[in-house]
């Protein structure tokens, strides 16, 4: 069993620059893919990126492609989401998760139902 606890969130101004990290207890999470999604008052949840157990490919939505970088440090057991050029759309609960590896994760990595273990989410408020 995987554990997933996520800090970091904040308030932050628009243009700033957050980092989130994801600590994750079970000897699985080395070997499972890993992500981020988030979810807005009102929203549907959103995908925002995803990492390959091995760190070797990342996959980003649309709305933060160039702003955000996924990472992850398997010797740490810890996933994190740097976020730049922050913008109040950016506000939402960051949930990470993980599962595990499989040969579609290239086409299936936005798919919430791919991922098995989710964390409780932490508050992020970006002010314009």
């Amino acid at each position: 069993q995987v554990q997933l606890v996520e800090s970091g969130g904040g308030l932050v101004q628009a243009g700033g620059s957050l980092r989130l990290s994801c600590a994750a207890s079970g000897r699985t999470f080395s070997a499972y893919n890993s992500a981020w999604f988030r979810q807005a008052p009102g929203k549907e949840r959103e995908f925002v990126a995803a990492i390959r157990w091995t760190g070797a490919a990342t996959y980003y939505g649309d709305s933060v492609k160039g702003r955000f970088t996924i990472s992850r440090d398997n010797a740490k057991n810890t996933l994190y989401l740097q976020m730049n050029s922050l913008k109040p759309e950016d506000t939402a609960i960051y949930y990470c998760t993980t599962g595990p590896p499989g040969r579609t994760f290239s086409t299936t990595y936005g798919i919430e139902s791919n991922y098995d273990y989710w964390g409780q989410g932490t508050q992020v408020t970006v002010s314009s």
